[in-house]
């Protein structure tokens, strides 16, 4: 069955990760908790679908994990009238856009940025890392370092995401980003990478909490808002939180 050859390949991504991303995950672990120490910030910027959401704001999660969000609505009432078509524009894709987002993030040198891209050739991905880089601060691609490899970068560097960053999480998922190949449909189907993100994302949050308690400092991490007096232990955790940015 379909379903069974998805597990399979899932659980074949995931062992991969812990067979291969072990020593990135500490070293990222490192860095983020030094930071940490030192009063800096953690940010995330996810150009994918998972690091923005699962990794943010979730029963067992560091409050310290903070997300970039980035929105821009453009509108006009002007009445229809038939224009010829432009093609898509994307944010990801404007030259000096990285720029603008380190200059209202709040970003200072010290902070840490997760960047995560499963493709990691765009322009903005790589040009946030390198910009981040020359402001000072220490960043941590999660990218899928194969399917980018077939790619060519469209940053004037010419260097993809995992090129572009201190340090690289590997999602280790193949070119194309499927897990089950289908003959009747001709393509793959069931992405890994989602999954894999989220995977590396929970182990270097574990790792990071780790690294604090060794340093002798209690980390703020969230507890579930159904569980007994919730409300005050995580009222008591961000109050915490905002006084000593971990």
């Amino acid at each position: 069955m379909m379903m069974d050859r998805y597990f399979d390949g899932m659980k074949a991504v995931l062992e991969k990760i812990e067979q291969t991303q072990r020593p990135a995950i500490l070293k990222a672990a490192q860095i983020v908790a030094d930071c940490l120490e030192k009063g800096g910030a953690w940010h995330v910027h996810d150009t994918g679908h998972m690091l923005m959401f699962e990794g943010v704001g979730r029963t067992g999660g560091m409050m310290a994990l903070k997300p970039i969000r980035i929105t821009c609505e453009i509108n006009n009432p002007v009445r229809y009238r038939p224009s010829p078509a432009r093609g898509i524009v994307g944010y990801d894709t404007v030259p000096g856009f990285a720029d603008f987002v380190l200059g209202r993030a709040n970003i200072l040198p010290g902070d840490v940025i997760m960047i995560g891209s499963v493709s990691g050739y765009q322009y903005f991905p790589v040009d946030l890392a390198l910009k981040a880089r020359e402001l000072g601060c220490p960043t941590i691609a999660l990218t899928s370092v194969d399917y980018s490899s077939h790619l060519k970068s469209r940053h004037p560097s010419g260097k993809r995401l995992f090129e572009a960053c201190d340090v690289c999480l590997d999602d280790c998922c193949d070119y194309g980003d499927t897990l089950v190949d289908c003959e009747e449909l001709g393509q793959g189907v069931c992405p890994g990478s989602g999954i894999a993100a989220s995977y590396l994302m929970w182990a270097l949050q574990a790792t990071v909490v780790e690294k604090l308690l060794e340093k002798g400092l209690k980390p703020s991490v969230y507890i579930s808002n159904h569980m007994p007096d919730a409300t005050r232990l995580n009222g008591e955790a961000l109050e915490r939180y905002q006084t000593c940015g971990y």
